[in-house]
């Protein structure tokens, strides 16, 4: 089941991440785990958000419901490492990332809310896919966590595409190749920060 949903993760990605950024990844860990918690919170941020916009959407409540309780949880959990491992917490700012994604997300209902889905499933997915590259490489606390996260991470990915075809009034297909272009382009391009979703690092810290 697992290798299914991976797999389906990887056709909807236009790209893998790049070694460079894997690299970069293991260099800075103290930034990697400090963005990683500042990304769980912002996906809890997001599902409740919706929550809040969308209350007529029965099935978008159940599961940004259950999606923010389950991001809440590894915010958690990322914390309690961080402690174990001695990072302190520190404030630092947001990658290009998911403001540039969002930039394209049309303004008018239903279309406002099918790109910002859409946008959800690329976030989740592309984090996923990181988990996954990052887990071999990193010790043994840190490889179990991740590894533990693909799981819901994938499904994560696949609720926010569901959703964007439920609620869509066309087909969702132009927009999800518009926004993986997007998203490939922010992934393989240079960046000079490095961030949990920045893109190629160069001489990022």
């Amino acid at each position: 089941m697992m290798t299914s949903a991976m797999s389906k993760l990887y056709s909807f990605l236009s790209c893998q991440t790049p070694t460079a950024w894997v690299e970069a990844a293991l260099e800075n860990q103290q930034i990697l785990l400090i963005d990683h918690a500042n990304c769980e919170k912002k996906a809890a941020a997001t599902a409740m958000n919706l929550m809040y916009r969308y209350v007529d959407r029965a099935q978008l409540l159940q599961k940004m419901s259950q999606l923010a309780r389950e991001e809440l949880l590894h915010f958690e959990q990322v914390v309690k490492i961080m402690e174990e491992k001695g990072v302190k917490y520190e404030h630092i700012g947001a990658s290009r990332y998911a403001s540039s994604l969002r930039q394209d997300i049309r303004t008018h209902e239903p279309a406002r809310l099918v790109d910002t889905l859409i946008v959800g499933a690329f976030v989740e997915a592309r984090s996923c896919e990181r988990f996954a590259k990052l887990a071999p490489k990193l010790d043994a606390d840190l490889q179990k966590f991740y590894l533990s996260l693909l799981r819901s991470e994938a499904r994560h990915f696949e609720d926010y595409l569901y959703l964007a075809t439920l609620y869509a009034d066309e087909d969702i297909s132009k927009r999800v190749v518009f926004f993986a272009e997007r998203e490939a382009e922010l992934i393989t391009k240079p960046d000079s920060e490095f961030r949990f979703h920045s893109g190629n690092p160069v001489g990022a810290i």
